[in-house]
């Protein structure tokens, strides 16, 4: 995967309370071209360093002292509440879909949930938080694949082929147009037909308002299973 270019250097704060991912992901970034602003160990420094620094994106460990349950989560909520147009990019040691679903429950847009284990692939990584900045939501591969595979009750995505799961899927890791229909082997005309179906058959219509492809990955996450 090629790194994406946003046109500017995107600028980063992490927060991680271990000094090997923290000082890991800031030289990795900032040898991606990216501006790492600041980074701290535990959520009150981060929120301090954010009192100065006004970053596009945040990166913040879920788990951090002083009880290691949902420090970042909290945090997240927090930082969307003072600037929504901040890019919020949570990370987890574990597969946990219900952090991930409580993270993006309320408003989606800017958001993103990886688990650690995708922090090595910087190309991914920059990917995902080029996509937040720009307003969608990111959610890791691993728990779109565990959501998939819950037997399913009655929801809004029955009237959808298996072929638009699969491109609805796809959309909810935040994958771009042209990747899916890299990874499906159609045509970008074709996948653009798919997309088209799966905004109309959940009723999500244009509207200045609203990022329909965000909308569309709630509705997925949030289907019955």
């Amino acid at each position: 995967m090629e790194i994406a270019d946003v046109g500017y250097p995107m600028k980063i704060v992490i927060a991680d309370d271990s000094m090997l991912i923290r000082d890991g992901l800031a030289r990795l970034l900032t040898e991606a071209g990216c501006e790492v602003m600041a980074t701290a160990d535990n959520t009150a420094t981060l929120m301090h360093k954010l009192d100065s620094a006004v970053p596009d994106a945040v990166i913040v460990d879920i788990k951090m002292p002083p009880t290691y349950t949902d420090e970042g989560l909290v945090a997240a909520h927090k930082l969307r509440s003072m600037n929504p147009g901040i890019g919020v990019l949570v990370l987890s040691q574990y597969l946990e879909a219900h952090y991930a679903m409580r993270l993006i429950s309320d408003a989606p847009e800017h958001l993103g949930y990886l688990l650690k284990e995708r922090v090595s692939n910087i190309a991914l990584l920059v990917d995902a938080l080029r996509r937040i900045v720009e307003g969608e939501c990111v959610v890791d591969p691993t728990i779109v694949t565990t959501l998939m595979r819950r037997p399913c009750d009655p929801s809004p995505l029955t009237s959808l082929t298996p072929r638009e799961l699969e491109v609805l899927a796809l959309i909810a890791e935040g994958r771009s147009n042209t990747a899916i229909a890299e990874k499906l082997t159609m045509s970008p005309k074709t996948l653009e037909a798919h997309v088209r179906q799966i905004l109309q058959k959940l009723n999500l219509h244009q509207s200045p308002d609203d990022h329909r492809r965000v909308l569309a990955v709630l509705r997925y996450l949030q289907a019955p299973r």
